[in-house]
């Protein structure tokens, strides 16, 4: 899979080396790349393997909320996939080529039309273009699905529009998914995903008063600071270390038995794992809701319902294995 980068900052860079008009395009953020999205990478591959095109899809990096105001404040949005998540997810989908737009507030100013004419036709080619049924783009967002049907006759290139896909009666949306994580309802997001939620951090030393309660925890660093974590509790997780998976129980939250600072923490008991993992990688893979949050009137009673989240979690746990 080829990865082009920075094609609105270095005009003369490319040359028109990855200019291919015997392409099928879709542009997105592609944000969780959820269920929605995948039916529009779905339609995108289909079509192109059938038709013998070069599968082509264009994002953008940073989110382009996070360099745009809204409600008056920058960087409102907490994303739900990495670049790094995005790439490994579009590659396995099956996609040639990966064009990634560098989004600045200039390139924010770019009118609909010119974007579609000095970056999509121009740079990179296409006689087929997929897209979802809320696309908007360009200044302000004015460009749209009626915009692009316009230039289709124009300038002779087939437009397939994909329709919402909704789950449940709701229709999938990056949107629904960040509030689910955020309420706790990581099994509810996992639907819409197609995949459990999951994230990539650095564990980082604590203050070990995890070992002194018998519940040793690994503190984790996250690997991106705009990545959305789910809400405060505690969590059945699969942790990924070196190539190899473990079960765990996961809090998130201020700690507030042991101390007033507000604030969050990630912590995760690692099942039946004794290995120095300090400064490792790791991917946290959430599988399940617990319980809330809770202040403990002491250590041993934190103590005590800890063995009970641990139980809980090794009844899930089993269950799992089993199926």
């Amino acid at each position: 899979m080829n990865i082009v980068r920075d094609l609105n900052t270095d005009t003369d860079k490319h040359d028109r080396k990855y200019f291919n008009p015997n392409s099928i395009v879709t542009v997105g953020t592609f944000d969780g790349l959820h269920l929605g999205h995948k039916k529009i990478l779905d339609t995108l591959v289909q079509t192109g393997d059938e038709k013998n095109l070069r599968k082509t899809v264009v994002t953008f990096e940073p989110h382009p909320r996070l360099i745009l105001k809204k409600n008056g404040k920058y960087g409102e949005v907490k994303i739900l996939t990495t670049f790094d998540e995005k790439i490994l997810n579009f590659e396995s989908q099956g996609i040639d080529t990966i064009f990634v737009i560098n989004f600045t507030k200039e390139f924010a100013a770019t009118p609909a039309t010119e974007f579609f004419l000095k970056y999509l036709i121009n740079k990179i080619g296409f006689s087929h273009y997929v897209v979802g049924y809320d696309h908007m783009f360009g200044k302000n967002r004015e460009g749209s699905i009626v915009t692009i049907k316009s230039l289709s006759e124009e300038y002779k290139f087939d437009l397939w529009k994909v329709d919402e896909f909704k789950l449940n009666n709701h229709i999938v949306s990056s949107t629904l998914i960040r509030r689910l994580l955020l309420e706790t309802k990581v099994k509810e997001a996992a639907g819409l995903l197609g995949r459990n939620y999951t994230f990539t951090g650095k564990i980082s030393y604590g203050d070990k008063r995890g070992s002194i309660i018998g519940f040793p925890t690994a503190n984790i660093e996250t690997s991106d600071k705009n990545k959305l974590i789910p809400g405060n509790g505690v969590y059945l997780v699969k942790v990924y270390i070196n190539n190899n998976y473990y079960f765990g129980m996961m809090n998130i939250g201020s700690r507030p038995t042991v101390t007033d600072d507000k604030n969050i923490f990630l912590e995760i008991h690692i099942l039946d794992f004794s290995n120095n993992i300090y400064g490792e990688i790791i991917t946290v893979e959430f599988i399940d809701f617990i319980r809330n949050e809770k202040k403990f009137s002491s250590l041993e009673e934190l103590k005590i319902q800890l063995n009970k989240d641990k139980q809980t979690v090794l009844e899930k746990t089993l269950l799992i294995k089993q199926n």
